[in-house]
């Protein structure tokens, strides 16, 4: 405790919050720092750093953090670009008077140069952003060369403010990379890539085919050709034969309607009624112009799952033959042939028993992770990738938002349309559904299910285990066992005891 007789000595510099002499019991404004600045040492980078990341320091539970150390000392860091690759070296990798970055153009013989010069400066792993597909050609050589590549997301790499530039780029993943603060993308090996690749153009393909049947209902329907009302799809049989017999030039309606599957709900008569129209050459143009666009479609994607076919011939590890599933038969685009066989020979178990799941999913599903999870430590860890865990963004113990991170994740979107395919279906997954969506809405009782489907397609894939059903009788039976023991153990709680009483059923 210092005495106001010492006032006198201390450094002028603290001597800022002493009250004037005699004026001890008046209350004073603290002056700012800007008036009166404290001496403050000039520090390194690397010392500040230490000071703020030191041995002594501890997090939340008591365990001190380790300082940053080297965890890659033989780290490249590439900035990728379209029109030149920018790679950054440790400054010790090169000659005295040269530089540690240096600038490669995109064609072939500049990336073995790439390659060249990181073998020159004895570098065993590499970090490359994910920039558009710039960083496929560049990654698969490097990789084919022996090196360890490391793929990282170019949104989680943040840099520095007011310090963006190519050549800060590059150092900067260098920089992280060596320190070990990266990432790893999800990249499954070659086989499964090109999987992949067939199954997305599939799907694309898919896409531009539905794009075709709405600009012919849009043709047909600028001719007052009203057959959408009469017919569910038009790319069925019956709606298929009447647009082929319209674009060869028939063009009386009760021969057209005679064309119906017996099938159909409307009668003949009533198909008749429907394709009275205002036949117009430039609207029949437009109809002939896009059948021929969906018969090509219809085309490519029969090449594509023959495609799908053979590459999951070669990759196929085990033999067996999934058992009967009445509830799952055939539905519109899926593939030409036993896709659901041939997806369990190859991962050994049949993802098509999860409700929801259906073999267009599961193809999606594996041709995007592969066959094996070892890459995810956990399923937490798994869903947390999906984007698909709910939200730990926490400052001062207080719980800022627990939204699950908008990741565009094309696994995570496909068990979201599973989910959302289980709210009318009658199991254990669609009352669970029904249960959320009625307290906490829709979208979230989707990615809650999206969720719980994903930590069954980890459990299947890591474990080998097959699926075990659940009706939604059996469901409601536990749920309803476990809110009675809540409610048991809250009134003992209280003091209070529940017994259980009878209730007359509602007329």
């Amino acid at each position: 405790m210092v005495e106001a007789s010492s006032a006198s000595m201390v450094s002028p510099l603290a001597r800022w919050c002493w009250p004037p002499a005699g004026l001890s019991d008046i209350p004073i404004e603290r002056l700012s720092v800007s008036t009166c600045p404290r001496p403050r040492a000039t520090l390194t980078q690397g010392e500040n750093m230490a000071q703020r990341v030191g041995p002594t320091r501890r997090g939340v539970d008591g365990t001190p953090v380790e300082p940053l150390s080297i965890k890659h000392p033989n780290a490249a860091g590439i900035d990728i670009g379209g029109a030149s690759h920018y790679v950054a070296v440790p400054p010790d990798r090169v000659g005295k008077g040269e530089p540690a970055v240096r600038e490669f153009g995109p064609h072939t013989e500049d990336l073995v140069a790439v390659a060249n010069w990181l073998c020159a400066c004895r570098i065993d792993t590499v970090a490359l952003e994910s920039t558009g597909v710039y960083w496929i050609a560049l990654y698969e050589l490097l990789q084919a060369r022996g090196f360890e590549v490391w793929l990282v997301d170019a949104k989680s790499v943040r840099h520095v403010k007011a310090r963006k530039s190519d050549v800060l780029d590059c150092q900067w993943l260098q920089q992280l990379h060596s320190f070990g603060l990266l990432s790893q993308a999800h990249r499954p090996d070659e086989q499964v890539c090109a999987l992949r690749e067939m199954s997305r153009l599939r799907d694309i393909t898919i896409d531009e085919r539905a794009r075709h049947t709405q600009r012919m209902q849009k043709a047909l329907t600028q001719m007052n050709v009203q057959l959408t009302n009469v017919i569910t799809d038009i790319t069925g049989e019956t709606g298929m034969n009447i647009i082929r017999a319209i674009v060869a030039g028939e063009r009386d309606r009760m021969a057209l309607a005679q064309l119906r599957n017996y099938r159909v709900h409307a009668s003949t008569e009533q198909i008749a009624k429907a394709l009275e129209g205002r036949w117009s050459r430039e609207h029949l143009f437009s109809l002939a112009h896009e059948l021929k666009a969906y018969d090509f479609a219809s085309e490519q994607i029969a090449r594509l799952d023959a495609e799908i076919e053979g590459r999951l011939e070669a990759m196929r590890v085990f033999d067996k033959r999934p058992e009967a599933n009445a509830n799952k038969g055939r539905r519109k685009n899926t593939l030409a042939f036993d896709g659901r066989r041939a997806l369990m020979n190859w991962c050994g178990v049949d993802l098509t028993e999860v409700p929801g799941i259906d073999v267009g999913t599961a193809l999606k599903i594996l041709s995007e992770l592969g066959s094996s999870l070892t890459r995810f430590a956990t399923a937490k860890h798994f869903c947390s990738w999906l984007g698909l865990c709910p939200g730990t963004r926490i400052s001062g113990n207080k719980k800022l938002s627990g939204a699950s991170k908008r990741i565009p994740n094309r696994v995570a979107r496909a068990l979201k349309l599973a989910a959302l395919g289980l709210s009318r279906s009658r199991c254990a997954m669609g009352a669970y559904y029904r249960k959320l969506a009625l307290r906490m809405g829709s979208p979230k009782a989707i990615t809650a299910v999206a969720h719980k489907l994903a930590r069954i397609v980890h459990a299947m894939l890591s474990g080998q285990a097959s699926y075990v059903k659940e009706d939604q009788a059996r469901h409601e039976a536990r749920y309803r066992e476990r809110a009675i023991k809540a409610l048991q153990k809250r009134a003992q709680e209280l003091g209070l005891t529940l017994s259980p009483q009878a209730v007359p059923a509602q007329p």
